[in-house]
């Protein structure tokens, strides 16, 4: 991408605001991606969402081999009608990440979505944060927004060290998902260059000033997360948290009960798991 298409690009993701939605990836009895059920799925949200992020953790993005993984940010760009289409890479090697970045480039995929270095094996990860995500930056053929987590990752809570990333050319924003409220009113607090995005239904209204929403609930319910985004409060996170309860999102396998929902709506055709 030339270096005056690829600014361009960038600004326009540092502009992002609104829901985006963090795909469930539908599969058939034989575990390959669904043509049909995605372009439903895709097709369903057009118009409500600000942009898709297929591939990432509700979209059981750890799982996926790369045929699906494939297939799914494939798909996905494919009907995404021009919005913004951030693709997640969950992989534990930052040579693993630019290569999957390379092929999210050759997709048509517009970022990618890319979490704290970590280790297959549960121990610590052999990168520090911020040499990751500069390594990342530098050789990525497309913009970077940071998955912050700490679930799978293990990275600590440093805001220092997210602010100094956020800061770096190709970062465009954070998903952040830590989990803690005082630490995403913080990262707010530090003005970081980028947009965040609030990667937890329960602290919409906890943490006003957040720029965005992904969250597994943008699969089904939208306008909900754009309430409780735009006008944080007691009213529209009880709904929020009641529709997280209904659809169990807080379960260890909140994806599954995602994609039995959208089953049930008949958006897709199975609620099976990738593998």
């Amino acid at each position: 991408m030339p270096s005056s298409e690829r600014a361009a690009a960038e600004q326009r993701l540092r502009a992002l605001r609104g829901t985006v939605v963090p795909l469930v990836t539908p599969v058939g009895e034989d575990r390959r991606v669904s043509a049909p059920d995605v372009a439903r799925l895709v097709g369903s949200l057009r118009g409500q969402v600000a942009g898709y992020m297929p591939a990432l953790s509700t979209g059981e993005g750890w799982h996926l081999t790369t045929a699906q993984w494939t297939d799914v940010v494939r798909l996905t760009v494919e009907h995404a009608g021009g919005a913004p289409v951030l693709a997640g890479v969950e992989l534990p090697g930052t040579d693993a990440i630019v290569a999957r970045a390379e092929l999210a480039a050759e997709l048509g995929a517009d970022a990618v979505v890319v979490p704290p270095p970590w280790s297959e094996d549960g121990g610590t990860a052999a990168t520090g944060f911020v040499e990751h995500y500069t390594t990342v930056v530098e050789r990525s053929p497309l913009p970077v927004v940071v998955y912050h987590e700490n679930v799978v990752s293990k990275a600590p809570l440093d805001l220092d060290a997210l602010l100094e990333v956020c800061a770096l050319p190709g970062v465009v924003g954070v998903k952040e998902s830590s989990g803690s409220a005082e630490f995403t009113r913080k990262l707010l607090e530090g003005g970081p260059a980028v947009p965040v995005l609030q990667g937890w239904e329960h602290l919409l209204s906890a943490v006003p000033g957040v720029q965005g929403f992904v969250g597994p609930l943008a699969n089904l319910d939208p306008a909900a997360c754009d309430e409780a985004l735009s006008s944080p409060g007691q009213d529209a996170q009880q709904r929020v948290d009641a529709l997280s309860e209904r659809y169990r999102l807080l379960a260890d396998d909140w994806y599954l009960h995602v994609k039995e929902e959208l089953v049930r709506r008949g958006t897709i055709g199975t609620a099976l798991a990738v593998n």
